[in-house]
Parts: C-alpha cells; sequence; structure tokens
C-alpha cells in the first residue's frame, strides 16, 4: 500500500463528507409534500469527478541545470510509488530561482523545492523563504563542510547534494611531480619560461576566487566565524598578512616578467590546454576543454607556504535542495528530501549521473577516477564560500585590490586595507 495514498483518499472523503455535514446544518423551511416538485432532485456532485489525491498532489523541484534531470525525474517517480505523491523537475534559471525565493516566497508563489548553489542561500534565510531541515542521524553520512556550508545562523536551511571546489593541474609533461610549495611553483615556472619550454609560469585566472589556496596557505581569509560557526563580518581577514603575501607573490612573478600582469580568464586556460604553461588554478568546468586539446595533466592538493606547512585549501562550493517556508507542502517537501532522497544509493544514482564530488561522505571518499580524486584532494579541507549577504560586497573591492597592485599603484597592504574598508562602508552605511 502506498503510505500516503490512503491517508490522501481519508481526506478528500472527509472533505465531502464535512461539505455534506455543513449543508444539513441549517436547512431550508420544509415543504408540504404536495408543493414538492416532481422532478427528480439534482444529484450531488459525484465524488468519481474529484481526481484521486496522488494524481493530484505533487511537489515542484527548480534546478538550474539540466545535468541532473533525467535522474531526479527517476527517483520522482520512485517517490511517487512509495508516497503517492508526484514530483515535477524544472530547469530554471538561477536567476529566476534567486528572485522567486526572495521576493516571491512571501506571497507563496515559486516552487516547493530549489537546487541552489549555497552562497545563495543567505538573502533566502533572510528573507524568510527557506525552511530549517533537520537531518537527525542522517548528518554524519554528510561531509562536515558541505553541512556547514548550508547551516546559517546555527541551523541547517538545505540537504547538501555535492560539492565543487578548484584543484591545482600540472602539465605533466613539463612537471612530471607536484610541487610541495609555491617557492617551487615559482622556481619550475620562471626556469621553464626563461628557457623557452612556457610563456608564462603560471595561469592566474583571475587574482580572487581562483587563487585563494594561495592565500590561504600564508594564513590569509575574507570573513571569520562568530561563537555560533557562522561568518561574520565582524571579523574580516581580507587585510591580514597573509593576504598580502600571497599577493605580494604574484607581484614578484609580473615583476620578474614571467606572469602578465594582465590576469586574464580565457588566456591563462589557453596557454594551459595548448602546454605554454606548466600550472594552473581552476576548477572542473576546464576538463572538457583540456581532453579536447589534449594536454597531459594532473590535479592535486594545492602546495603550501613553506615546506612541511599546510597545503592552501580552497573556497567550496555546495550544491543543494532548499524548501520553500512559504507553501502549502513544506511537510511532503521535508519528507521527500530526508526520508526518501537522503539515502546512499540515490546519492550514487546522481553521482553517476553527473559526476560531481558528492556531499554522501562515503560516495566521496571512494572516487577513484583521477580527476575526481584529484579534486577531493586538493579540497579535503575546503571552505565553504561566506553565504552572508556581506559577501556580495566583496567580490569588487578584491579585484580592485589586485589590480591596483599588479599595476604598482599600491602595495598588498595598502590596496588590501582600501578593500576592506569598502566592504565595511557597504555593510555599515
Amino acid at each position: 500500500m502506498k503510505k500516503l495514498a490512503s491517508l490522501f483518499a481519508l481526506i478528500v472523503m472527509m472533505s465531502l463528507v464535512m461539505s455534506a455535514c455543513g449543508g444539513a446544518a441549517t436547512p431550508a423551511p420544509a415543504q408540504p409534500a404536495a408543493e414538492q416538485p416532481a422532478a427528480a432532485p439534482v444529484e450531488p456532485e459525484a465524488p468519481a469527478e474529484v481526481a484521486p489525491a496522488e494524481e493530484e498532489t505533487f511537489l515542484t523541484l527548480w534546478v538550474y541545470d539540466d545535468g541532473r534531470l533525467e535522474v531526479l525525474q527517476k527517483l520522482g517517480e520512485q517517490f511517487k510509488a512509495e508516497y503517492g505523491v508526484g514530483l515535477k523537475v524544472e530547469v530554471v534559471d538561477l536567476s529566476e530561482i534567486r528572485n522567486q525565493m526572495t521576493l516571491g516566497a512571501a506571497s507563496g508563489e515559486g516552487p516547493d523545492m530549489v537546487i541552489i548553489p549555497h552562497d545563495n542561500l543567505g538573502p533566502m534565510v533572510e528573507n524568510g523563504a527557506a525552511a530549517p531541515i533537520e537531518l537527525g542521524d542522517k548528518a554524519d553520512s554528510y561531509l562536515t563542510n558541505a553541512i556547514a556550508a548550508f547551516t546559517y545562523n546555527g541551523k541547517l536551511y538545505g540537504l547538501p547534494l555535492a560539492v565543487e571546489n578548484i584543484g591545482f593541474f600540472r602539465n605533466t609533461d613539463l612537471v612530471p611531480e607536484a610541487p610541495e610549495t609555491w617557492a617551487e611553483v615559482a622556481a619550475i615556472g620562471t626556469e621553464l619560461v626563461q628557457s623557452g619550454k612556457a610563456e608564462t609560469a603560471i595561469g592566474l585566472p583571475d587574482l580572487t576566487y581562483n587563487i585563494y589556496p594561495l592565500f590561504t596557505s600564508f594564513g590569509g581569509y575574507i570573513f571569520g566565524r562568530n561563537a555560533e560557526g557562522s561568518f561574520t563580518p565582524d571579523d574580516m581577514g581580507m587585510n591580514t598578512e597573509g593576504m598580502a603575501q600571497g599577493l605580494q607573490w604574484v607581484k614578484d612573478l609580473v615583476d620578474a616578467g614571467v606572469v602578465s600582469q594582465n590576469v586574464d580568464w580565457e588566456a591563462s586556460h589557453v596557454q594551459f590546454e595548448t602546454g605554454k604553461s606548466p600550472f594552473i588554478l581552476t576548477g572542473p568546468w576546464a576538463l572538457n576543454r583540456f581532453k579536447t586539446a589534449g594536454v597531459n595533466y594532473a590535479i592535486s592538493a594545492f602546495p603550501a607556504a613553506e615546506e612541511g606547512g599546510e597545503p592552501g585549501y580552497p573556497f567550496m562550493g555546495v550544491q543543494g535542495i532548499v524548501i520553500n517556508a512559504n507553501k502549502a507542502n513544506v511537510v511532503l517537501a521535508q519528507t521527500f528530501a530526508v526520508e526518501f532522497l537522503a539515502t546512499e544509493e540515490n546519492y550514487q544514482a546522481i553521482f553517476e549521473a553527473e559526476a560531481r564530488p558528492s556531499a554522501w561522505q562515503t560516495i566521496f571518499e571512494s572516487a577513484s577516477d583521477p580527476d575526481t580524486a584529484g579534486f577531493n584532494e586538493a579540497g579535503v579541507n575546503a571552505d565553504p564560500m561566506p553565504s552572508i549577504p556581506a559577501m556580495g560586497y566583496v567580490w569588487d573591492a578584491w579585484v580592485n585590490a589586485g589590480a591596483l597592485v599588479m599595476t604598482g599603484e599600491k602595495t598588498p597592504a595598502e590596496a588590501l586595507q582600501g578593500a576592506v574598508d569598502q566592504v565595511q562602508a557597504q555593510v555599515n552605511p
């Protein structure tokens, strides 16, 4: 028997009974038998015209790409077979998801659930659009940092599905063994450029997100955490010595003439895939182009600031399901996410459909293909990108700071202090 079918049928039947009882509670004055019309009385609406609850009741899930569309649709069919509740999975642009979940949710618009990157979570929680999720003992099955990514003000607001982080790529024809320190990276890259074997010492797609592991290896960070473990704008680390050391490392390569001061995303990837750069810091989105180009590469953990030191760690992006707190089906959505979807078997099916590292710990740890294993090694200590609204003010200030340093207009310390001042002025106008 379907787990909820009987319940829904009972609800429908009770609704009809209550409707009938409501009509009998205030009867019309009785007419004499002779005055009653001879025609047959109007038949009440036949219960058969009421669609079965399992056909009428469904959950909507919005996703912003179609990589998991097919597997989620199949899982939706299984959910309906077990619970009598359908699932409609729709691909919707991420900006529309954000709009509906922050602006339209209060009026009950939008889907029952969405899949989002965790750094979009903050405004949804602040606007009351996201419902807390209780995983209970199942929380132990997830990567700790994946749970942390969807935790906001001490409460879990999302069911993590997959994690994503950049890795440290090297051209194995130019660099057979992975360097352990950033000093080694600089030395190897400089020698390859000076010998004519490479055009640039390292590919730098940007001076922010993609080189964050450089900053963290020196002890830099963006936001610290409060007593509850949540990121807070009251502790900004952009002006710390570690952040300045990271920018200085890049500036030294620019001054040496082995890295261009004009940091460019596309140029850095083209140089690596054409064998003109020995290293690049980038993510899984670059795999297809590197494979198509035929470059021999390996992915490994990020170097440390010094020999024997801790490797740098990247930002982690976590994708997960967030439940719309303002829809009528919150309990059903919780049932789908926690009771049905959150099993190792279902997560394995999701991983096989789209091989992003899984947020389910045992699946993450058992990854065997070299690319996934390399990203996992690089991201084992990854820190979730801050999802607080203040993070939205960071990017422009951070980009500007790097540009000022590369052109020699300011020292790293000066530029980063200016970035902090800019962010704080927007957080506390």
